[in-house]
């Protein structure tokens, strides 16, 4: 009995510890670094400024600005970021997916767009708990009510599902290298409006949000520990003339080139031909000085009679 005892109390004593190691386990960020790559009050700063979503989308993949400094799949160029808009009501959910590969994408962000019982219009930005850890929100108060804000309610309100993907970008859109984040800081804090405000805050307001967010959401970049490096980039041509907003011209950074996987080609056997010695130009033969002409004679002057003296 005591022996069947202490077998049925180690059995509950590994079930309870196995449990209570699953409930304790809690999704963070996988990398610090990540989330210091997108600002958030930018992100919110730049919503404010749109007129639509599409112009929203534009503003964040704007190769002049770059919001972005993010590089999920390490492939040395800036991911582009698409928007994707799902709503239930009076709630939108406004979702930032970075597009990291074939049929591949991470959100990053969601933004939430919800009218209360008075009719105003509250605006939460989310960041993904993958990216920036549990609870990190940012709710604007704009200075002006945004033209996005009252888009979302009027007549020429239409959803907006990105049509873009890995391989397929808009003319506009050219990317650029990540830099490093203390340089990406310095340039993304000229395009935060200072005169709105940005609280910070771990309450999320709508419920219905949540929910949205859930039946939505794309998580590709969580699923393999190692991101790979994509067999093909974009394949537009990289920015490379990138300075800071700010006109700061100290403190430069160089980014380094990646060294070529093929060794360069060995020089040709065969020597090239001299080129022939470009011929001197003929000497000109200077022009003979014309005798200066000797000016003639002055004549003597004629000596006048002297007048007799009377007597």
């Amino acid at each position: 009995m005591t022996k069947n005892s202490i077998i049925i109390g180690l059995c509950l004593f590994f079930v309870l510890n196995i449990t209570f190691a699953q409930d304790k386990t809690t999704v963070t960020a996988k990398n610090d670094e990540i989330s210091k790559n997108l600002d958030l009050e930018a992100v919110a700063s730049v919503f404010g400024e749109s007129k639509d979503l599409e112009d929203f989308e534009k503003k964040l993949n704007d190769p002049k600005t770059q919001i972005s400094n993010l590089d999920l799949n390490n492939d040395g160029e800036v991911d582009y970021l698409r928007v994707i808009d799902n709503s239930k009501g009076k709630t939108h959910v406004v979702t930032i997916q970075a597009v990291i590969g074939k049929d591949k994408y991470q959100d990053v962000a969601v933004i939430d767009v919800e009218k209360d019982s008075k009719g105003d219009t509250k605006i939460q930005v989310v960041g993904d708990v993958q990216m920036y850890g549990n609870n990190y929100i940012i709710e604007p108060v704009y200075v002006h009510p945004p033209i996005i804000s009252v888009w979302f309610w009027g007549p020429y309100y239409r959803p907006w599902y990105s049509p873009f993907y890995w391989g397929y970008y808009p003319p506009y859109y050219r990317p650029w290298r990540p830099y490093p984040i203390h340089l990406y800081r310095r340039n993304v804090n000229v395009h935060i409006n200072v005169k709105n405000t940005y609280r910070h805050t771990d309450v999320r307001r709508s419920r219905d949000a949540v929910k949205i967010q859930k039946q939505n959401r794309r998580a590709d970049h969580s699923k393999t520990k190692d991101v790979v490096r994509p067999d093909k980039a974009t394949g537009k041509p990289v920015q490379k003339d990138w300075k800071p907003q700010n006109g700061n011209k100290g403190n430069k950074v160089t980014v380094p080139s990646t060294r070529p996987a093929q060794k360069p080609q060995q020089q040709p056997s065969v020597r090239p031909t001299q080129p022939t010695p470009r011929p001197a130009p003929a000497v000109r033969p200077a022009p003979r000085p014309m005798p200066r002409p000797t000016p003639a004679p002055r004549p003597a002057p004629r000596p006048t009679p002297r007048p007799s003296a009377r007597r």
